[in-house]
């Protein structure tokens, strides 16, 4: 098999998105980190994400984050960012 096709370098791989993530000592980091795991959880990308905000899928210190944004969610309609801030928050 081509090694083109190979993915054995996954387990390194980087994010393929710009995450546009402000430097961590900003005072918005952890809201901007928050929104940056729920997009990603989007299209499946949460690892990348995880890796590139430095933060784990359902971090305590970001709830009340991912509550804000769950509520935008709620009132915009956008049932697929309701779901991923709700399975977030479990």
């Amino acid at each position: 098999m081509s090694r083109a096709f190979l993915r054995d370098d996954a387990e390194g791989e980087m994010p393929r998105r710009n995450y546009d993530l402000p430097d961590r000592d900003d005072p918005s980091y952890e809201r901007v980190a928050a929104r940056a795991l729920l997009e990603a959880a989007r299209v499946n990308e949460t690892q990348l994400a995880e890796r590139a905000t430095g933060y784990y899928w359902g971090e305590p210190r970001l709830r009340v984050h991912v509550e804000a944004v769950l509520a935008e969610a709620e009132r915009a309609n956008d049932e697929r960012l309701e779901q991923v801030a709700r399975r977030f928050l479990r």
